[in-house]
């Protein structure tokens, strides 16, 4: 096949590495067309992660042929298995891809978030247009070395953060880029995670492990630990090993909109936070992280605040006494002419106060709408159509480098400066071991 990766390669041969780690992704499309699907042809797609999330994920794409599915806990993956009799199941992602080889044009990756790096990375190296789950990597070199992959091997590419194909964040996206809110100077973007314990200690019971999960497939490129229920399923999430808290969860959601708008894979002078005594364990139980921007281009400095917990943001003085924001997650933003509050997912957006929304209006069409939604997207630039939205190099990469320097500020204490060109915080060398961290050969 081409590109042929083994079993091994992507922990052996360091097949990531060879791409550049200083290099800085030129955020173009390669443009070629040898991986693409025929337009009137079903795609041939392989899953990894079959259960929880990995279950709406192949819902999203089930309209196309289902041939492999992977997990590596077939007691939660056996509903989505019996959805599709006729996959082919595996509980190792490099089995199934090399397996299955050539009869594949497409995996998703849904997995705990340490294994977004390796599985799509595996399918990229062979030619396989992804769909990775949010937040596409583990740390900020992998999703650099990600974003640069997609580039190299051609390969048509989304992140699941769903809400980049709603009309409330192209709207978002227009009354900003069109100055009718004026110049924004300052956002806020909070969510009610975590959901799931935080700031606890490792459990120091031995609890047999459930008999249809591999673990060590699980633990995957993580350092060894006993089997216990307060890492799977779900409360991965809280782990720094396997997971990235409440920003790694929503961050990719909620500043999405405000990263696509104001630009802001450019110009970021500082990351700061603020949050219950770090863990060096577990991701704490609240966070408050500051970015500052300088000018991008004709765009004027701004601050970016982020918020969980169930911490929120003050409420916009505009705003008026009998409207509040929205509830739970939600967007803030404030430009020296009006506001914009939006939902997570920029499902609803308004501009405040509401007489300003009454005499600006809808904005200027700037950008296309997407018919089908977020997976159709995606399925649509696999044959042919314009690249996804929130595809690797363009889009989900830098994002998910911006929401993971919040994790980076959280976990060193201290305001990180980050040089992009590098991958280092200045003056900081002991924030390395959370840019990029050692992988276990499993």
């Amino acid at each position: 096949m081409p590109n042929e990766v083994t079993r091994r390669a992507f922990l052996a041969g360091g097949a990531a590495a060879g791409l550049g780690a200083s290099a800085l992704p030129s955020l173009r499309w390669f443009g070629g067309k040898s991986n693409l699907v025929e337009p009137d042809r079903k795609m041939n797609i392989a899953c990894v992660g079959s259960a929880g999330k990995g279950s709406s994920d192949i819902s999203g794409v089930a309209n196309e042929n289902i041939v492999g599915l992977c997990d590596v806990d077939f007691g939660r993956a056996a509903g989505t298995f019996s959805r599709f009799p006729k996959a082919k199941k595996y509980r190792d992602f490099r089995k199934m891809l090399t397996d299955l080889g050539d009869e594949i044009d497409a995996v998703t990756v849904s997995t705990p978030d340490h294994m977004h790096f390796p599985a799509a990375m595996m399918a990229m190296q062979m030619g396989k247009h992804v769909f990775v789950q949010k937040p596409c990597a583990h740390t900020v070199w992998e999703a650099r070395m990600m974003a640069q992959a997609a580039e190299k091997y051609n390969v048509m590419t989304q992140m699941g953060n769903q809400g980049h194909a709603n009309n409330g964040t192209r709207l978002i996206y227009e009354w900003v880029r069109s100055g009718a809110i004026g110049s924004v100077h300052e956002v806020h973007l909070y969510t009610d995670r975590p959901i799931w314990p935080q700031g606890i200690a490792a459990p120091t019971d031995r609890p047999g492990t459930p008999e249809m999960l591999d673990w060590n497939l699980f633990l995957g490129t993580a350092p060894v630990r006993p089997y216990h229920g307060a890492y799977h399923p779900f409360k991965w999430r809280g782990w720094w090993d396997f997971g990235c808290g409440a920003l790694g969860d929503m961050g990719c959601h909620i500043m999405d909109a405000a990263f696509w708008a104001l630009d802001l894979g450019h110009g970021l002078e500082s990351v700061e936070a603020e949050s219950d005594a770090p863990n060096a364990d577990t991701t704490p139980t609240w966070s408050k992280v500051t970015y500052r921007y300088g000018w991008r281009g004709k765009m004027p400095p701004v601050k970016v605040v982020w918020y969980d917990g169930k911490r929120m943001p003050p409420r916009p003085a505009a705003l008026e006494p009998k409207r509040s924001l929205f509830g739970g997650s939600g967007q803030v933003y404030y430009g020296t002419k009006a506001g914009i509050m939006a939902s997570c997912y920029a499902s609803s957006a308004r501009i405040f106060p509401e007489v300003k929304m009454r005499e600006i209006g809808k904005p200027p069409r700037l950008v296309e709408r997407i018919k089908g939604g977020h997976y159709k997207e995606w399925i649509q630039a696999c044959k042919g159509g314009t690249p996804a939205g929130s595809n690797l190099i363009d889009h989900a990469g830098p994002l998910t480098e911006m929401v993971l320097l919040g994790n980076l500020a959280i976990r060193t204490g201290k305001r990180v400066y980050w040089d992009a060109r590098t991958m280092t915080c200045k003056g900081l060398p002991e924030a390395d071991q959370y840019i990029r961290h050692p992988y276990r050969t499993f």
